[in-house]
């Protein structure tokens, strides 16, 4: 399956909603309420041009066609990953890794070389999933609900 990953637009805003949905509803109960994303006030991050969609090519019958959500930010000296979703329908075919790849892509472009992101403890598998990336643990921080976990991944020189 091929994706192509781009910026959303506001008529992308329902897709970006229920992808979100999607991916994060199955942590609802391992993390005690809902997790931070499916809270976004996507039509303000979509509109400060933050949101990447991952569009499935030639795939009818794949729904949904948008597959894939990537929100980030610029900070000063790091790119943030602040969600990265894959719908279940499309789930295991390298979408995630895509997504973090194209983050990572960004930040060189940006002349970055840092990326980090933060999940909740107790979603241990995406933890696991991250320090495969090349993610390392870098910190945590309490919220209501346990702790969030920060990663950071060094991504190397951008010349």
């Amino acid at each position: 399956m091929e994706y192509r990953i781009r910026l959303a637009t506001a008529a992308d805003q329902a897709a970006v909603e229920e992808v979100t949905r999607a991916a994060y509803q199955p942590w609802v109960e391992v993390v005690g309420g809902r997790p931070g994303p499916m809270d976004s006030d996507f039509a303000s991050l979509i509109a400060d041009s933050k949101v990447q969609v991952a569009v499935a090519e030639q795939a009818a019958d794949l729904q949904p066609s948008v597959g894939g959500v990537l929100v980030q930010a610029m900070e000063a000296d790091v790119l943030l990953i602040e969600n990265v979703a894959v719908h279940p329908a499309h789930q295991r075919r390298g979408l995630g890794i895509a997504l973090i790849t194209f983050a990572e892509d960004t930040a060189r472009r940006c002349g970055l070389t840092t990326v980090r992101l933060f999940t909740h403890e107790r979603m241990a598998t995406n933890i696991a999933w991250y320090e495969q990336l090349g993610f390392v643990i870098s910190g945590t921080e309490p919220i209501e609900s346990g702790r969030l976990v920060h990663l950071r991944k060094t991504i190397g020189d951008v010349s």
